[in-house]
């Protein structure tokens, strides 16, 4: 019964609950999590990396940290799939900005550019909100 409701952001069950948004939290809540601590003379970076079977072979490196541009980096909590969606719009815009103004773009600006790209997906029906 529940299928019939979980194919869209906007349908409601008729219990009045929306799945997909509840597969959402779900999927989150099984994810790593990840830390930043500003400091004084800098930053620190933590994220959690899952181990969901022993008979992998542990990863060289981060897949969970990021290099967005020459200053700035960002940590993944929760679907790397999603996450690897924003990483690409905020490195397009900071190279985009650094062509066009021969500087480094100002993080709030970037910021403000991911946050802006995530919620236009929440403004329509037929798409999937990250």
């Amino acid at each position: 019964m529940a299928r019939r409701y979980d194919s869209s952001t906007t349908t409601f069950s008729p219990e009045g609950r929306l799945h997909q948004v509840e597969y959402a939290i779900e999927a989150i809540n099984n994810a790593g999590t990840s830390v930043g601590i500003l400091a004084k003379d800098g930053v620190v970076m933590a994220s959690e990396r899952k181990i969901t079977s022993g008979l992998l072979a542990p990863a060289r490196t981060s897949e969970k940290t990021y290099k967005l541009c020459g200053h700035a980096t960002c940590t993944v909590a929760g679907l790397t799939a999603d996450a690897n969606i924003l990483i690409d719009q905020a490195r397009l815009r900071a190279g985009r900005y650094e062509y066009q103004y021969q500087e480094p773009i100002p993080i709030e600006n970037l910021v403000e550019h991911v946050c802006n790209y995530k919620q236009a997906y929440t403004q329509y029906g037929g798409l999937r909100p990250f």
